[in-house]
């Protein structure tokens, strides 16, 4: 394996806020937690990460593990990761042998480049074939047909707009645009009188990657397109691979885009949204409540990426979910996999949203004890999904392409210096820079590519 990931892509996440403000849960709950083997005086390391984006996480896994070991005799030393180190911190203590027992990762490469290195361990047989399909970890935790995390809860990627100011542009408030030329006309509507469509922060990179996942999704028919075009199956240089530059190319010169956009950073961008000073801006799941405080909790509207493309995952929500797996080194596979199963029974999912107000990924937890109409939609399209949603394809890129094209690419585009072609020009130039430095992980994304084929 030649190099190791940088979190700069996942920086943003430590400015990330608490997750939406929900009803309290009902007293009762179905279905009841099956015996919990005892173990004999098992200990086991965790090392994790979630606090950064959801305050109260780490006092609920506090006194969820301390009633653990109550009823099994397991105790879960825990460590809570930073986010620049989330990564590199358990290959490190892989490659020297130390490794925990228990580790939370993030989707895609950013866990799967550690399945390559023989670090992670599969659950196929350690947890039951239902519940690891029910956790929700999606198709990108999976490898040649074994699974090798399990989702924890939600962390996807949306678009949401300002209802009061729809409505001063005499937009429909209840049904936002849902194709490209809709937008358009959103935006134009929304420009005349004033107000700014679309506000982000591109300087340092996380919403050009938004963007590609919202936008390249359009005309991909399966993850496995994404890899695809990494692998050099497809050609970046396909106009309807750089479309969706094109279209950014499109909103900037239309004066659909705050002009500030390459000066500020992510999250002053979304402040704007949060101030009331632009229509529409995109969001990780977390930040919903916020901009609900910020503006009210009936001002906010959430939205699928409106549609243009051709491609079978074209005008879908976008599911993404944190996980957690188990270690290849631990000894105590089986006592680390019911751990997991216990962090799954539909009472600690309930607990956990009880506690830290944050969605739950698995598809056991019903959702039906939020009162809040917003919440709920966010659970039911973009935690749940309900069969229609899919993954988030920037979860694939390689770190080279991530800050050599991607980053680039959004950058010169609202700087005036790119077309959609020339960023389609340069991502097949980059693709290929990363093949040639990375034959082991070129042959990796061919293997993986067959298998989300979805």
């Amino acid at each position: 394996m030649t190099g190791k990931l940088t979190l700069s892509r996942r920086d943003f996440l430590k400015l990330t806020g608490a997750a939406a403000a929900m009803a309290g849960l009902p007293s009762g709950l179905a279905g009841a937690m099956p015996p919990l083997r005892r173990m004999q005086s098992t200990a086991l390391r965790m090392e994790w990460w979630g606090e950064q984006e959801a305050p109260g996480l780490e006092a609920y896994l506090k006194k969820t593990i301390d009633a653990y070991q109550k009823q099994t005799g397991t105790s879960i030393e825990t460590t809570l990761s930073t986010t620049d180190n989330v990564i590199s911190d358990f290959q490190t203590a892989s490659a020297a042998k130390n490794a925990p027992d228990i580790q939370y990762f993030w989707n895609g490469i950013y866990h799967m480049e550690s399945v390559w290195l023989g670090y992670v361990e599969p659950l196929n047989g350690l947890i039951p074939d239902d519940m690891l399909k029910s956790s929700n970890a999606t198709a990108l935790s999976v490898y040649q047909s074994k699974q090798y995390r399990v989702g924890w809860y939600g962390q996807s990627i949306l678009y949401v707009y300002n209802k009061d100011l729809f409505s001063k542009a005499g937009l429909n408030t209840e049904t936002p645009p849902q194709t490209w030329d809709e937008l358009l006309a959103a935006c134009d509507k929304l420009k005349a009188k004033g107000i700014i469509p679309i506000v982000g922060g591109l300087k340092d990179g996380p919403w050009g990657e938004w963007y590609m996942g919202h936008g390249l999704t359009q005309n991909l028919d399966s993850p496995a397109d994404a890899l695809n075009l990494f692998a050099a199956n497809l050609d970046w240089r396909d106009p309807k691979y750089w479309d969706h530059w094109a279209k950014l190319e499109q909103l900037w010169k239309a004066g659909y885009l705050n002009n500030d956009m390459n000066s500020i950073e992510l999250y002053p961008g979304i402040d704007l949204f949060g101030a009331g000073k632009g229509a529409m801006t995109a969001v990780a799941a977390a930040l919903v409540p916020k901009m609900q405080k910020s503006l009210g909790s009936d001002k906010v509207g959430l939205m699928v990426f409106p549609k243009f493309g051709k491609g079978k995952m074209a005008g879908k929500p976008i599911i993404d979910t944190s996980g957690i797996g188990i270690s290849s080194q631990s000894a105590n596979k089986k006592a680390a996999a019911q751990f997991l199963e216990y962090l799954l029974q539909p009472e600690q999912l309930a607990e956990m949203f009880n506690a830290v107000k944050i969605l739950p990924a698995s598809t056991a937890w019903d959702g039906k004890a939020i009162s809040d109409p917003v919440t709920k939609q966010l659970h039911d399209q973009w935690i749940n999904g309900g069969g229609n949603g899919v993954p988030y394809i920037s979860n694939l890129m390689p770190t080279l392409f991530w800050t050599d094209a991607m980053f680039v690419n959004s950058q010169k585009i609202i700087d005036g210096q790119f077309t959609g072609e020339q960023a389609g020009n340069l991502a097949a130039e980059v693709a290929k820079k990363w093949r040639d430095q990375n034959p082991d992980l070129l042959e990796k994304y061919t293997i993986w590519a067959k298998e989300l084929n979805l």
